[in-house]
């Protein structure tokens, strides 16, 4: 928890400047310890479903700083929004708008939405979790915006107050973001001559973090990633920009901690089974994902394994070929930068039960 507020002070120092409104991402983590933390920082809340939305409130964050995206929003998760009052809807295509439309007027109220643009700009990420793409089902297509710009207008209870944008996660190489501003420099004038006038631009979120080194790099490089922004894109006079951070802002601050079971002899090669597996930590079976693994009860000379699970599935391996302490049964093993997409990814496949959460100010 000492992590995740320093973390939170870095980023409210290196936003602070400009005028720059940061959301965290809830789909990262949404352990209440972790949400009140960030509430008090004064962070709003990015959403991808009604459930997110309700937590962000129940955290004490304002309606007026919760923003909702998501390519399939239901109904009954439109509608806590507008009862709400939220900030901002995250648009993604014209049946969501006519829907959102639709359900406004039913409940007298106005939806701000911002439309989810695909910049066509790559992320040099996991094609997983790159979602900028045309090919990606995210967003609206550049050759999509007048068509749709024309319906919204037309729109009697929809408010146009912003553009979005998302371009994957995990990404390290700024000339990513640099790209997004240059496309986003563009797409203004193109709001412009037709009169639109934007107040918020929202560039989503994507930072990387350093998984190979959790302990010499745990809090990311805000000072580069806003800079970017700064030097790069255009804002109006009176625009607003808005991030999304998730991963940036809780991975480096968990781990996963398991048990090995056995030491498996193969015919060549040795297998450390943990009691944790795909079900309390999927990335690594889901894209391939790298995460630091440490015996915390070793000192012995390093010997290398395949870390896995017990889930009765291939899939289910943390590491093929690693080198970490020799290992024993009993010793108790950390998988590092767990804090994003772990524990809110977890499930009880093999009627697994769910592994409980600590905080380092429950032991103080």
């Amino acid at each position: 928890m000492d992590l995740l507020r320093a973390t939170l002070t870095e980023i409210k120092a290196q936003s602070s400047r400009s005028n720059f409104d940061v959301h965290y991402a809830m789909k990262a983590n949404v352990s209440p310890s972790v949400l009140k933390c960030i509430m008090e920082a004064g962070l709003g809340a990015d959403c991808v479903s009604g459930g997110e939305v309700q937590a962000a409130l129940d955290a004490g964050i304002p309606s007026s700083k919760v923003v909702f995206a998501g390519v399939g929003k239901a109904d009954w998760e439109i509608n806590l929004g507008l009862e709400n009052d939220i900030f901002c809807f995250n648009v993604e295509s014209i049946p969501e708008l006519e829907v959102i439309n639709e359900l406004a007027i039913a409940k007298g109220k106005t939806a701000q939405v911002a439309l989810r643009i695909n910049p066509n700009v790559s992320a040099h990420t996991h094609h997983y979790i790159t979602t900028g793409l045309n090919e990606n089902k995210f967003g609206i297509n550049m050759s999509e915006l007048e068509k749709v710009t024309d319906l919204v207008l037309t729109l009697s209870n929809i408010k146009l107050i912003g553009i979005h944008f998302h371009i994957g996660s995990q990404i390290t190489d700024m000339s990513s973001f640099q790209a997004l501003s240059v496309r986003i420099n563009e797409l203004q004038e193109l709001f412009e001559n037709r009169n639109i006038n934007l107040s918020v631009i929202n560039v989503g979120g994507g930072l990387g973090i350093n998984y190979e080194h959790p302990n010499h790099f745990p809090i990311p490089d805000f000072e580069a990633y806003f800079k970017v922004f700064r030097e790069h894109l255009e804002l109006r006079p009176g625009q607003t920009l808005h991030f999304e951070l998730g991963r940036a802002v809780v991975a480096q601050c968990g781990s996963l901690i398991s048990r090995v079971l056995y030491v498996k002899e193969g015919t060549s090669k040795k297998f450390a089974i943990l009691d944790a597996g795909f079900t309390e930590l999927i990335r690594p079976a889901l894209y391939q994902a790298y995460h630091r693994i440490e015996n915390l009860s070793s000192n012995l000379p390093d010997e290398v394994y395949d870390v896995v699970g017990p889930i009765c599935e291939s899939s289910d391996s943390f590491a093929k070929d690693y080198s970490m302490n020799a290992t024993k049964r009993g010793d108790i093993i950390a998988l590092r930068s767990a804090g994003a997409y772990g524990e809110i990814m977890a499930s009880q496949y093999n009627l697994r039960k769910l592994p409980k959460a600590y905080t380092s100010d429950e032991l103080k």
